[in-house]
């Protein structure tokens, strides 16, 4: 997989699976992340299994919104939480989802960082019998854009707007869905296409090949230099993606696949115990191996992609451990 960075400046209750006995009276820490299926969720358990064995406990509330998580967190109510980049301004300036939150602007300064990751691409999937085949077609067209809260849906309608002019509600008809719904949606013929943020290999997206074909449109070639696309792969937490077409069975769209890639990152608040950061933070990068088995896109992470799209300082446990371990640190993460 060839990942190109173009720098520019419903609910469930799962607890964290343990690896290690704990005595009965230990702590147990909140957590909080994205639905099941979803590669931020995938990341999340993970990171909690790895934390478990090093002594830190993690109850896992997934099927959550993540700009609520991570207001949550910023406000100490939750203790460990799935983080979006492209959110961290917008809490801190009180913009889009947090213009209403008063106390926005001011718990954004609480957030810390333990590690980041590339979480995967925006898939922009259409079934076989849909009449797209390419951008163009979306016109007068359903297209499912991402939930009614959240920053994916306005992120989905800004790139099918760059690459076709296309404006939601005029050219086409944009609807928001829990991403659950999305996929249903799609399968039974009630909208014409899904933009969906997936893991490249994602199993979500493979089932449309497992009973016929598919096609996940790929951003042309003579759009890539395009400034506004330049603009949108340099918003935090994105960056342009390519992946191999035939990673899905039933996949229609030939060869190299160009797509709007996303990264996310597992954060924490300023409240939380420097020792229970570290030991968490530990635990996780000596556990990478069981990591890697765990999802195939989770092999991306390493020691060299810690910081991926981290844009807010790291919590003094983590930057402990990365002292320790000899990790290049960027300056600007040092709280």
């Amino acid at each position: 997989m060839k990942i190109i960075r173009k720098p520019m400046g419903a609910v469930c209750l799962a607890a964290a699976l343990l690896t290690a006995p704990v005595a009965a009276e230990a702590q147990i820490y909140s957590g909080e992340t994205a639905g099941v299926g979803d590669p931020v969720h995938t990341m999340f358990v993970a990171f909690a299994n790895q934390a478990a064995g090093g002594g830190v406990n993690i109850q896992v509330n997934a099927g959550q919104t993540l700009t609520r998580s991570m207001l949550s967190g910023a406000r100490g109510e939750v203790d460990f939480f799935s983080s979006v980049p492209s959110l961290v301004g917008f809490m801190a300036n009180g913009q889009r989802m947090y213009e209403t939150v008063e106390d926005a602007s001011e718990v954004a300064g609480n957030l810390r960082s333990i590690l980041g990751f590339q979480a995967g691409a925006y898939h922009p999937v259409t079934l076989s019998g849909s009449g797209i085949e390419s951008w163009d077609g979306i016109a007068g067209q359903t297209v499912f854009t991402g939930p009614p809260a959240g920053s994916a849906s306005a992120t989905s309608e800004a790139l099918i707007r760059i690459i076709t002019g296309f404006e939601p509600g005029e050219d086409y008809e944009a609807v928001r869905l829990s991403w659950g719904e999305g996929y249903s949606a799609l399968a039974d013929g009630q909208i014409d296409m899904m933009v969906r943020p997936a893991e490249v290999g994602s199993a979500n997206i493979e089932r449309f090949g497992l009973s016929g074909e598919f096609r996940v449109l790929s951003i042309p070639d003579d759009m890539v230099e395009n400034e506004e696309m330049q603009a949108l792969f340099g918003r935090p937490g994105r960056g342009m993606m390519q992946f191999p077409g035939d990673v899905y069975q039933g996949q229609l769209t030939e060869g190299t696949i160009t797509a709007l890639g996303f990264f996310q990152f597992i954060g924490t608040h300023a409240g939380v115990d420097e020792e229970v950061v570290y030991q968490a933070t530990r635990a996780f990068w000596e556990g990478l191996d069981d990591v890697h088995a765990t999802a195939l896109f989770l092999q991306e992470v390493t020691p060299e992609t810690a910081f991926t799209a981290v844009n807010v300082p790291l919590h003094p446990g983590a930057l402990r451990y990365y002292e320790e371990a000899g990790f290049d640190i960027p300056d600007e993460l040092r709280p």
